[in-house]
């Protein structure tokens, strides 16, 4: 089974970050990466994960968030992770660290619609890889997609021109 990575970059939903870790604990991703604006869950939850609660590479439990804006977050993200955020060994960035993940062998692969992309169908994944997922309406910013590895597009045949990103993350895994 391939180790798979998962970075929510600049995800504005709760309720879609939280689908992305049940998502994530479904498909046993080995960690979300939560970064840049993307909200994340009380760190303490992260008890029966271990290692998981990260803050740019330090181990921790001490969350700084204001309290009441920590405990809305995390019940909102709880309301369709269903303690999914418990399990999950999660990290919050600032920016997605890609550098860090390419030396640890995992490849970059950002799920968005490109000129330059690859159907998902016709996508092979490799051993080890990093699925970067991007903004609701905007998808993942041109600078962080020229440092992709990878681009990869899930196919759309209705009038739609994109799945909700939780739901894209869904197919792609």
């Amino acid at each position: 089974m391939p180790k798979i990575v998962v970075i929510a970059h600049n995800i504005r939903s709760t309720f879609n970050v939280g689908s992305i870790f049940r998502t994530c604990e479904g498909f046993g991703v080995e960690r979300l990466i939560l970064s840049g604006y993307t909200p994340y869950p009380d760190l303490s939850l992260c008890r029966e994960a271990p290692n998981c609660a990260l803050i740019d590479g330090e181990i921790t439990r001490d969350d700084q968030r204001l309290p009441h804006i920590r405990e809305k977050i995390t019940q909102q993200i709880h309301k369709t992770a269903l303690g999914a955020e418990s399990l999950v060994p999660f990290e919050y960035h600032e920016a997605p660290p890609l550098d860090e993940l390419r030396q640890l062998g995992y490849r970059i692969a950002a799920l968005e619609q490109a000129a330059n992309s690859t159907n998902l169908r016709d996508y092979s994944a490799p051993d080890r890889i990093a699925l970067l997922l991007g903004e609701e309406v905007d998808g993942i910013a041109p600078e962080w997609l020229a440092l992709a590895d990878d681009i990869i597009e899930i196919p759309m045949f209705g009038q739609k021109e994109s799945f909700n990103v939780s739901v894209a993350a869904g197919i792609a895994l």
